[in-house]
């Protein structure tokens, strides 16, 4: 045998073993659709046991899902001289669907016929699902900045509806028919205010009391109300196995992460069924990290919420966290109850995935990062004692007009002097010309010219002493920066009511 001979041998056993070991799908397949070759990649990707049995079923016309599929890609190459990184769906042998990313080409005779295909095929089925799963936390980004905005702006209208009809309240409650009208323009304006709430949970901007808790102890502090809230007909079962871990969280927020997703399977349960609520230590590796882009790799504490129920198509789980998206009939529900649940979990540094199928019920997946401290207990405020009046100085310091005429009508009525102004800097020239006390500034924390915390810091130096008293619409980091909120700051948020507003400031200035 001659040494050309050898040579060549050992180059066709390189190649077919270049094949053999391939990570990607190699294929070469007839005009008909028939498969002529297929390395193990390939017959694994498509979910077969062997070759022959892909072969066997690429080569049939009819009655099989994934001929059609197969013939369909082998024709989109054909129309092509050669095709490079085209996407494609491809169906496997059970039916399933994966992505593919294909190099391939029709392979000509002279006469211009094709005389077989050849090409390479890699799943991207897995890089599909992150990009989708980016493009959805990029979406509810863009959609929280917006719902965020809006319900700031929509606070400080509704001080003014709440807040004065509130004033009217006190002044016509001898009139029954005028307080009629004015306690329905008040409830109006409230339940508009905890549509905002809401609006500002799912834009994560609201204010949060952060504590170390035990995620078992919530859990079980609202059971018994959500037994109430379910009905006799669907059956509770908690499993509570987290005791040992512990997260950094709003105890009354997470109860309403709870009670949201509880009526939400309730909903899903129409003729009864089963809710269960489990909690555990697990630890999420870098593997869980990939698939799930939000999530850091580490211990965390899981909150799974799972029902019975209907379940949902895969159209409906892509929009369940988006504000006003619902799938119950007019007049039920106003679509925030998941976005609020979203919001909460995220501003809590949590991540929340969903699983369902219809038919199989729903799966509502939280993972909060475990913290290593011991949980502080928390005392219960005391009630206020005495009168909210007073007879110290206030310099109010709002750019909103209207809000600011509600506030000095608010404080009037309660006995304090006020000084206003929409102007950073008239605030400070009060505090140097004005030649009585000033006891407290209550200030915006986002002004035009400079911010309600730098304010009060130059305030802070003209009037050692001075109380400070923060307002906002609502809070983001640009507000957290300045240590309004983790600080400890007084604060107050806004819709303001007037009756609220006087014991805030009683309790700031003592007494």
């Amino acid at each position: 045998m001659s040494t050309q001979d050898d040579s060549l041998r050992e180059s066709e056993q390189r190649f077919r073993s270049l094949v053999e070991n391939a990570t990607v799908g190699i294929f070469r397949a007839t005009p008909e659709g028939g498969v002529l070759m297929a390395n193990p990649a390939l017959v694994k990707m498509l979910g077969y046991p062997n070759f022959e049995s892909l072969a066997a079923d690429c080569a049939r016309r009819e009655g099989i899902d994934v001929s059609y599929s197969w013939r369909a890609f082998l024709d989109r190459v054909g129309e092509q001289p050669h095709v490079r990184g085209m996407e494609e769906e491809l169906r496997k042998k059970d039916g399933s669907v994966i992505f593919i990313r294909s190099s391939a080409q029709a392979i000509r005779g002279k006469d211009g016929k094709i005389l077989f295909y050849d090409g390479i095929l890699e799943d991207i089925t897995e890089r599909k699902a992150l990009e989708r799963q980016l493009q959805q936390a990029a979406k509810m980004q863009a959609v929280g900045q917006l719902a965020g905005g809006v319900a700031h702006d929509f606070n400080n209208l509704l001080t003014i509806i709440t807040g004065y009809s509130e004033i009217l309240l006190e002044k016509f409650a001898s009139d029954s028919k005028a307080s009629g009208y004015l306690k329905e323009i008040y409830d109006a304006g409230d339940r508009a205010t905890a549509l905002t709430r809401q609006l500002l949970a799912f834009s994560r901007r609201q204010v949060l009391t952060l504590q170390v808790l035990d995620l078992d102890t919530v859990v079980a502090s609202v059971e018994k109300l959500l037994r109430r809230l379910i009905g006799e007909d669907i059956k509770l079962h908690t499993v509570l196995g987290a005791s040992s871990g512990r997260i950094r969280a709003d105890s009354g927020q997470i109860e309403q992460v709870i009670m949201n997703l509880a009526v939400n399977a309730r909903d899903a349960m129409p003729a009864g069924g089963k809710l269960t609520l489990e909690t555990s230590q697990v630890e999420l590796d870098e593997a869980f990290a990939r698939n799930h882009p939000t999530v850091k790799p580490g211990p965390h504490i899981l909150l799974s919420v799972s029902d019975t129920g209907v379940g949902m198509t895969a159209e409906t789980r892509e929009h369940i966290f988006e504000p006003f998206f619902t799938t119950k009939e007019m007049g039920r529900g106003t679509g925030l109850g998941l976005a609020t649940v979203y919001g909460i979990v995220k501003q809590s540094g949590g991540s929340i995935w969903v699983t369902s199928e219809m038919g199989t019920g729903t799966e509502f997946a939280i993972y909060f990062p475990v913290v290593d401290e011991d949980v502080v207990p928390t005392r219960a405020a005391e009630p206020a004692k005495g009168s909210a009046s007073g007879t110290e100085t206030i310099l109010v310091l709002e750019d909103e007009e209207s809000v600011r005429s509600l506030i000095r009508v608010a404080l009037v009525s309660g006995g304090y002097r006020v000084l206003e102004t929409a102007d950073t800097q008239m605030a400070l020239a009060m505090c140097r010309n004005y030649e009585g006390p000033i006891d407290l500034l209550l200030t915006d924390v986002v002004m035009p010219q400079m911010s309600g915390p730098s304010v009060a810091s130059k305030v802070a130096d003209l009037r050692p002493g001075i109380r400070v008293l923060y307002m906002s619409g609502y809070t983001d980091e640009a507000i957290a920066r300045h240590g309004v909120v983790d600080g400890g700051a007084p604060f107050i948020n806004k819709p303001l009511s007037p009756a609220a507003l006087r014991r805030k400031v009683r309790e700031v200035l003592g007494g």
